[in-house]
């Protein structure tokens, strides 16, 4: 009866509202059921009874966390259901998400190895008289892997504190309600929920050749690898195809890049090109046009990798290491979606408006929020800090009486490659293409920080620019700035970008000198004007 009911329901919006509203009845009905089992003293039905939670979320990553927090600050019975499925070369990691375990913090701490070892070369310039560094890839794995652990243990420490359920289980959905968590030894149990937060983020993707999974590691398993990663080629030119073979190059490895197309797909291709110029420079080569077509394991134990280039040749080379950064996809095609009439978008992530899905209890929150359909379209919705600021702002609204929507317009972000780079805003591209390239105007500078000339290094290969709006008095709607702490110059500028802040602001604020970022504070040249901006004196 009850597939030739399933049967009957419309498909999409419609669909889901049905099943919802049935699904929500039946609830009901075994609740009641339940109990008045248990008044009539029948016992051998209540282990069947399913828990019940006013918010259920899935996903342990950060936003996940922040939002089942916040819920249960508000009051709210709340649990959380995490399970990581190994990577094929079989890694693994705790309560956190990516961000903790496999990526901000990782990955940053890595880039600061990296940039120590920069350091110490500098450090004769400045009177260090230092025996010849080496660098120590175990020690480092360890520490890192420390601190994490550390992170992981505060996580499951404060769910505690607030009384959040913690299932360190796969959750599943049965239907818009209920949800079946199986942990790693097979155990089911069945929960249901008022409302169900989905925040299951993303995992890389392989390429469909032979060899990948079997021969190839992504960052996924990079941060935890036992054995210095030696000559690496690493596939792909997204941000973390490009911080992780800064790390790797930084801390003294031989670094190859394979670039399909072009370097940072989706962000400011000026900026991305001033990376990529540095990176060469700096020793890491660049592959271009090309895809890997197989990864061979050798009896020495090397990876012999072939690949094929755009005029059709082909090529191979032998690595130690190979590092799969292509992308990743959204795990949302394996949590039973298809039981609750949820609309999935043919990239598997899920349309949402203000993070409410179709079904008007099931809500989505971070990587797997379909960024392109949202008004405006956006694409930082995969960023940590933005899944975090979702999750929490949901809760406030569902239980708290708040009204607060996510702005995912004007959000910061830093790629950490060897030359750091920080934007807030348009690239310069989307803002011609949505403003007009009469009506933009960029300032723009090349210069050097101090502290790179004693050394000699890097003449004007640092940059900044500031893309303004001409129709809107010269309303700052782009910033991007290449050089070192590059996140922290951003922060402090987005807020300003909050509020509106224009050219003229930029102008009538007093740098503080000698600072990087007091570049913004004296551009005066355009790229309209076709003016060198390089820089000369300090």
């Amino acid at each position: 009866h009850r597939q030739r009911w399933e049967a009957t329901l419309p498909d999409g919006a419609e669909g889901g509202r049905l099943w919802f509203q049935h699904s929500s009845i039946r609830r009901a009905a075994l609740v009641r059921g339940y109990q008045l089992a248990a008044r009539l003293g029948i016992a051998s039905i209540s282990p069947a009874m399913s828990t019940h939670y006013d918010l259920l979320v899935i996903g342990g990553g950060s936003g996940g966390l922040a939002c089942s927090k916040r819920a249960a600050e508000l009051g709210k019975k709340v649990a959380v259901c995490d399970f990581v499925k190994p990577s094929p070369i079989g890694t693994t990691w705790k309560l956190g998400g990516t961000c903790v375990n496999v990526g901000c913090i990782p990955k940053k701490l890595m880039h600061q190895a990296a940039l120590l070892g920069e350091g110490i070369k500098d450090a004769e310039h400045y009177g260090w008289e230092l025996s010849k560094p080496t660098h120590k890839w175990e020690t480092l794995v360890e520490n890192v892997g420390q601190h994490i652990a550390s992170i992981n243990f505060g996580y499951r420490s404060e769910l505690m504190e607030k009384s959040v359920k913690y299932y360190n289980a796969y959750a599943t959905f049965t239907d818009p309600n209920t949800l079946s968590l199986v942990d790693k030894k097979g155990k089911e149990t069945i929960v249901t929920a008022e409302n169900v937060v989905i925040a299951t983020g993303g995992r890389p993707r392989y390429p469909d050749i032979p060899g990948a999974r079997e021969h190839c590691v992504t960052s996924d398993d990079i941060f935890q690898q036992k054995a210095p990663p030696g000559k690496t080629l690493v596939v792909g030119a997204s941000y973390v195809a490009l911080e992780c073979a800064g790390f790797i190059h930084g801390i003294g490895f031989d670094t190859t890049v394979m670039m399909r197309s072009i370097p940072l797909r989706g962000f400011d291709q000026q900026m991305a090109k001033q990376i990529q110029g540095y990176m060469v420079e700096h020793g890491i080569p660049f592959i271009e046009g090309a895809v890997p077509s197989s990864v061979e394991l050798l009896p020495s134990g090397k990876r012999k990798v072939t690949w094929q280039l755009n005029d059709g040749s082909s090529s191979s080379g032998e690595f130690d290491t190979v590092l799969l950064a292509i992308g990743r996809y959204v795990c949302t095609n394996e949590i039973g979606l298809d039981k609750t009439g949820v609309i999935v978008s043919k990239n598997g992530k899920i349309p949402v408006n203000n993070e409410q899905t179709n079904v008007p209890n099931i809500y989505a929150i971070g990587d797997i929020i379909d960024g392109d359909l949202l008004t405006p379209p956006s694409n930082t919705t995969e960023l940590t800090p933005v899944a975090i600021q979702a999750g929490k702002l949901l809760a406030n609204r569902l239980y708290d009486g708040s009204s607060e929507q996510m702005d995912y317009q004007g959000v910061p972000t830093t790629v950490y490659t060897p030359l750091e780079y920080g934007c807030c805003g348009l690239a310069e591209e989307d803002a011609i293409k949505l403003h007009g390239e009469e009506n933009v105007e960029v300032f723009h500078s090349y210069f050097k920080p101090l502290e790179w000339t004693l050394p000699h290094r890097g003449d004007n290969a640092c940059y900044c620019k500031l893309i303004c709006d001409l129709k809107d008095n010269l309303r700052v709607i782009g910033l991007h700035v290449c050089g070192p702490n590059a996140g922290e110059m951003c922060q402090g500028f987005a807020v300003a970008m909050k509020c509106g802040a224009t050219k003229a602001h930029f102008d009538a604020t007093v740098g503080i000198h000698p600072t990087v970022v007091e570049e913004f504070t004296t551009l005066s040249t355009t790229k309209r004007s076709g003016a060198n901006a390089e820089k000369a004196g300090c």
